[in-house]
């Protein structure tokens, strides 16, 4: 199933000021980024914990949280690569 959850394109997003760039290649990535590490309650990040949620049940395809998952990295500022 695992595989199933990949980003065509990873993103590459980088949380903090002095941390590490993250390449983000999963559903399972950008939803542990948006848990962790986007701490602003924001429409965005909702919106796109709720389409990694849909995926993760098999209610939505990969695409979908990522357009989300890049929406939600852009307005938080953390967003590299696209």
């Amino acid at each position: 199933m695992m595989g199933l959850n990949r980003f065509e394109r990873p993103v590459v997003v980088q949380v903090s000021r002095h941390g590490a760039e993250r390449i983000v290649v999963d559903v399972n990535d950008a939803a542990t980024i948006l848990l962790r590490d986007l701490h602003r309650q924001t429409e965005k990040r909702k919106v796109a914990m709720d389409a990694c949620l849909q995926v993760l049940r098999g209610e939505a395809h990969p695409p979908a949280a990522r357009r989300a998952f890049v929406a939600a990295a852009l307005e938080a500022k953390i967003l590299r690569s696209d």
